[in-house]
């Protein structure tokens, strides 16, 4: 940890001068205007934020993270007249995943590269701005896009984990660095990309890295000085080894062979969420790894406590229950979605319970106190699972879906990007609906040979890619195209089905915030921001946002007036990794904003041209067996980030179109040397050859080649 303070008596005068210094500035910037009080954020300011609304205090706006706004001066009858207030061009252009916080007047957000920065609420005036300077070679650890998905306050600091694995504390008023903790090991494959809680004065965090051979684990952290409260591993590790917590050894029994040598998985990289009335912290955990079940686990457990929902207590970290909706995992099933805590009347009796729409496809509905199964139903189609036992809540396996046991090509659906991810859905009190951002998109599951291994910086899944790659053929690509689409479904928790749903052209859309003025607003995939009528799902009011929206939208008031704001950047992994099916939304490419808007708004967004190099890839010249070496080097070490068959997404290079395709030694100083690791793009000498890299070249360019001839310019 390393303290950004200096010591004693010094200190003391400093820090007081600092201080001093620090609110003379902000009242002459218009910061804080004069004789305004500064909240200091707790659990109280928290809890009380509930019904006011003005401001939004954490990622979910309130501890039970129900998304759901008592606002209603933006409504069914005046959304209509919605507009542009002011937008914030961002340096960073990649995937926006992050829900603002609105406190005081001054909006809060991190962007890519877990950068911070605040703004007046009002003008967009940017107040300051924090890089904690993310090692650019770190994205080759982040399976899913160098994003960010918030921060968190609690006094009068910020909080926000970095993609290398830090935690920050941050001067609310300044932007200055408090204290720093590094939260996992140095060197090793976690990263961070989700928002922190603050509970109890503990900062709470977990990580990814999954296909990146991690263990999971959440961890608390004192707010005042960085040190670790307490820390929850999901999965054991080394069974003749003494287990950290006692309840791994019961969970060492659903896992066989040498399962920790490849990680084990589990992280808590999102849905982590806090419920003052049971006193409990629930997360959610991730899928196991690798992917193929065979792999990491031969007997085909439960694998615990993958998959699952686990509630601990927030002081001391101890377990209190479990909950696994995916047992046995091998479809990257994570159960990370948000999770909502709320009162609902079930059979006339009123309950406290946790809503779950993970990755898996199936609504779930627990006992918030126990975690006792209450009630749980597809909200999507799904073919892994003929349903669930009606008592213990456990998924009934379709035998065709244990792919890595058959041997055979799975076609699963909900595919691996999931039914609900880490777009954070909302819930409104007032029509006691759940409004779920659902991606329908199948995935190909087939296993890789049983001589695979897992290899340093691979995407290690265990799975043939390259025999699932989609194939240059019109028909199946037009298909698989039209399959792909989205939704926005307002889910009734109680009657187990949709009250309305609409549908969305393309897959990976926004989160939603839903208010009592009637309305839910969702950004989507073709770059358009909408609000809806939260009882019919009509569609009230659109506008362009020349990009994909992938984050959440927030609310809050300013100066008498009601604001909605939404983070706009096309990315994530869905704008990585599926290549030719992630180009359907239509605004495919990156322009990164936050966006803000009021009743009467008259901005204006800036027109930003796109060029795109042409697809004039030189002739072909692999052998076959070069060939048959790339796809394979391309599909291990490439695929995740430049694209499924080598077809970019918008975000990264689309390296068809690359001119470093016509000259090997461009190629070998890009790919080979890590010419462009200050972009993100690291050089692979280390687990890969020239000749294995030039071959990854050769199967780049048959690919443009076949790609030019089918008509693609």
């Amino acid at each position: 940890m390393r303290e950004y303070a200096k010591s004693g008596a010094t200190r003391a005068l400093w820090v007081g001068g600092l201080v001093a210094s620090t609110a003379i500035a902000l009242l002459a910037s218009g910061a804080i205007g004069a004789g305004k009080h500064r909240i200091t954020v707790d659990e109280a300011a928290i809890v009380a934020s509930a019904d006011k609304g003005d401001n939004w205090l954490t990622y979910g706006r309130t501890y039970d993270e129900q998304r759901f706004s008592p606002l209603t001066q933006v409504n069914a009858d005046t959304v209509s007249e919605l507009g542009l207030a002011w937008y914030a061009d961002l340096d960073t252009a990649r995937g926006q995943e992050s829900t603002p916080l609105a406190i005081d007047g001054i909006l809060y957000t991190s962007t890519a590269w877990s950068m911070v920065k605040a703004f007046d609420a009002t003008t967009g005036k940017m107040l300051w701005s924090y890089d904690p300077k993310v090692p650019r070679e770190t994205l080759v650890k982040a399976c899913c896009d160098a994003v960010n998905r918030g921060v968190a306050a609690w006094g009068n600091k910020l909080f926000v984990g970095t993609l290398d694995g830090r935690l920050v504390a941050l001067d609310r008023g300044t932007g200055h660095v408090v204290w720093e903790t590094r939260t996992t090991p140095e060197g090793s494959d976690y990263t961070i990309t989700g928002a922190p809680r603050v509970v109890k004065g503990k900062v709470i965090i977990g990580n990814g890295g999954a296909e990146f051979s991690a263990r999971g684990f959440v961890a608390a952290y004192d707010v005042d000085t960085g040190k670790q409260a307490w820390k929850f591993y999901t999965v054991p590790g080394d069974p003749s080894k003494p287990f950290e917590q006692p309840e791994l050894e019961r969970a060492a029994k659903t896992w066989s062979g040498k399962f920790w040598t490849l990680g084990g998985g589990g992280t808590v990289w999102d849905g982590i969420t806090y419920d003052p009335v049971t006193g409990l912290l629930y997360f959610g955990t991730g899928n196991g790894e690798p992917w193929n079940d065979e792999q990491r686990d031969p007997a085909n457990g439960d694998n615990l406590y993958t998959a699952s929902i686990v509630a601990v207590n927030p002081e001391t970290g101890k377990y209190v229950w479990h909950f696994q909706e995916t047992p046995e995992d091998r479809w990257d099933f994570d159960s990370d979605a948000q999770i909502t805590i709320a009162d609902v009347t079930i059979e006339g009796q009123k309950r406290r319970v946790l809503m779950h729409a993970p990755k898996n496809g199936v609504f779930y509905m627990l006992d918030a106190k126990t975690g006792a199964f209450i009630q749980g139903k597809p909200y999507t189609t799904v073919t892994w699972t003929t349903g669930l036992d009606p008592k213990t809540g456990k998924p009934q396996i379709v035998p065709e879906a244990r792919y890595d046991k058959t041997g055979k090509l799975f076609i699963g659906m909900p595919g691996a990007a999931g039914a609900h991810s880490w777009h954070p859905m909302s819930y409104s009190p007032k029509t006691g609906l759940l409004y779920i951002p659902v991606t329908q998109a199948a995935f190909p599951y087939l296993a890789a040979d049983k001589d695979w291994q897992p290899e340093p910086l691979g995407f290690n899944t265990g799975m043939d890619g390259v025999k699932t790659a989609m194939p240059a053929i019109p028909a199946v690509r037009a298909g698989a195209i039209k399959a792909t689409t989205g939704a926005l479904v307002a889910w009734d928790p109680v009657k187990q089905k949709a009250a309305w749903t609409v549908q969305h052209d393309a897959a990976w859309n926004g989160g939603t915030l839903a208010t009592a003025g009637n309305l839910v607003f969702q950004g989507t995939a073709k770059g358009t921001f909408e609000a809806y009528r939260a009882d019919t799902g009509k569609k009230l009011w659109s506008a362009p946002t020349q990009t994909g929206v992938i984050a959440a939208p927030m609310t809050f008031t300013a100066g008498g007036t009601q604001y909605v704001a939404v983070m706009a950047g096309w990315g994530g992994v869905w704008g990585l990794a599926p290549g030719i099916l992630s180009l359907k939304g239509g605004a495919a490419r990156n322009v990164s904003r936050l966006l803000v808007y009021k009743v009467g708004g008259k901005g204006k967004l800036p027109n930003v041209p796109w060029a795109k190099l042409p697809l004039d890839p030189p002739a072909n010249f692999a052998s076959p067996e070069q060939l048959a070496q790339g796809v394979q080097q391309y599909v291990r070490f490439c695929a995740a980030c430049h694209g499924d068959a080598a077809v970019g997404s918008g975000v990264n290079p689309d390296l068809r179109h690359s001119m470093a395709n016509a000259d090997p030694k461009v190629w070998q100083a890009i790919v080979h040397d890590g010419g462009l690791a200050a972009n993100g793009m690291i050089g692979w000498s280390k687990v890969m050859t020239p000749a294995q890299i030039e071959s990854i070249r050769g199967y780049v360019v048959s690919r443009a080649n076949e790609d030019k001839a089918l008509g693609e310019k």
